[in-house]
């Protein structure tokens, strides 16, 4: 694949604080682990049940006999869904906007959650699907297959691929996905409301079983993404300039979007679409630590794992003692975000 699309880095300098020492961008990474330990602490801690640090101890210890402490024996692996899913969504953002050159790449606006949640959706109704490892590896599939159309239709007319034509053509697809998935589980009532409420995205659904199913795609993908960190750096060149400089742009493009499609397919299957935290999360770095991806990337694993988190904890204790889904408060948080990087101008092709 290739793209004759100009670079469309974010300007950066001045308002790249940490961009001239290592040091500072260690200490500034420690830093932000630190904040996800609090986090993670905060998770644990807070909820529509009161709990206290009896019942904290009781509830990490396996003990569940009282309401409190089965409430803290559950976040737990509700807090670690959210870490791993905050990362791995960030860290796929991150490779798309490399891989397109498009500040605005983002799994959901790019119709990748979209297309996994289609095949999620035909697998359950269809397909009797009811595994989580069925529902990841056919959420991998519809990402794929969905990735390459989106690319398909961004390539075509004059110009090749933009930033543009790119989110445009992501756009129609989800919205086109989305009505698909709501003709597949009209007709089934008796899974319907499953779907629709995984549709909204959330880790209430967190148990041990799901994570370790889901952690050797997390993993491989994870793997690919930050093999190919020097490669995107590479990319942002512009793809005669990297080729010229011996950088294979094919392979590199492929491998890191096979990364990036693992990472959002595997983490849709089990949390359904959340949005935006591919977005947020690597304009912020980005704006923070510079361009360079083999920082970015740790930076925007450890950042979505924050946003995720808080935003589950903020989804628990706004409405006690209903819940609201991570989904949404993801959406309230990166709507914003997303317009005013539009308005800002920091895509030169809008």
């Amino acid at each position: 694949m290739s793209t004759t699309a100009p670079a469309t880095r974010t300007p950066v300098g001045p308002a790249a604080p940490l961009q001239r020492t290592r040091r500072a961008r260690g200490a500034w990474l420690l830093a932000s682990v630190a904040v996800l330990v609090v986090a993670c602490a905060a998770s644990v801690v807070l909820g529509s049940r009161d709990v206290d640090w009896a019942d904290i101890w009781a509830g990490l210890t396996g003990d569940t006999d009282g309401f409190a402490q089965a409430a803290v024996a559950k976040r737990v692996p509700r807090t670690a869904l959210a870490v791993v899913a905050g990362a791995a969504l960030a860290v796929c953002g991150l490779v798309l906007q490399g891989i397109t050159r498009n500040p605005l790449a983002d799994p959901g606006i790019l119709g990748v959650n979209a297309g996994a949640s289609l095949a999620v959706a035909v697998g359950i109704a269809w397909f009797g699907l009811s595994t989580a490892t069925g529902y990841i590896w056919v959420a991998i599939l519809g990402a794929a297959v969905t990735s390459l159309f989106v690319w398909t239709i961004g390539s075509l007319g004059r110009g090749g691929t933009t930033p543009l034509k790119l989110t445009l053509a992501g756009a129609a697809t989800t919205a086109t996905l989305t009505s698909f998935i709501t003709a597949v589980v009209l007709p089934r009532p008796d899974i319907s409301e499953n779907v629709v409420s995984w549709q909204i995205g959330g880790v209430g659904g967190a148990t041990d079983d799901k994570l370790w199913q889901m952690a050797p795609f997390l993993l491989a993908g994870g793997l690919l993404c930050a093999w190919c960190s020097r490669g995107l750096d590479m990319l942002g060149l512009g793809d005669e300039l990297a080729a010229g400089l011996g950088e294979q742009v094919a392979r590199t493009r492929l491998l890191a979007a096979l990364g990036a499609v693992t990472l959002a397919g595997a983490t849709t299957a089990v949390t359904g679409p959340v949005a935006f935290v591919g977005l947020v999360v690597p304009h912020f770095f980005r704006i923070l630590i510079g361009v360079d991806h083999r920082w970015l990337m740790p930076f925007s694993a450890v950042g979505g794992a924050v946003l995720l988190v808080v935003a589950d904890v903020l989804g628990r204790v706004v409405a006690p003692p209903s819940e609201v889904d991570v989904g949404i408060i993801t959406a309230i948080v990166g709507g914003p975000v997303f317009i005013a990087a539009v308005r800002r101008g920091r895509v030169r092709e809008l």
